[in-house]
């Protein structure tokens, strides 16, 4: 299965690892640092011009990339279908 994560990118279910909130972890100091050393090393790829609401940590072929993207965790999450499996417990 595929999950569309924003703009023209769609990404294979099986390599997400996290999808996180950018509000809310980006107030620690270690996310912002992780981020920041990611850019440097060139794995983050900004999705939209617009301001990211999350960030996507995937792995794939044993090479990690983090997309930015302007639609929430939340959304995300549901299109993954982990929020009908929450539900159900």
């Amino acid at each position: 299965m595929f999950v569309h994560i924003g703009g023209d990118v769609v990404i294979p279910l099986k390599n997400i690892i996290a999808i996180l909130d950018m509000e809310t972890t980006t107030i620690s100091k270690d996310t912002r640092d992780f981020l920041k050393v990611a850019e440097e090393e060139g794995f983050v790829e900004s999705i939209s011009t617009d301001l990211p609401k999350s960030f996507i940590i995937t792995e794939q072929d044993k090479k990690s990339k983090i997309y930015l993207s302007h639609i929430s965790s939340v959304t995300l999450l549901k299109r993954c279908g982990f929020m009908e499996d929450l539900m159900k417990l």
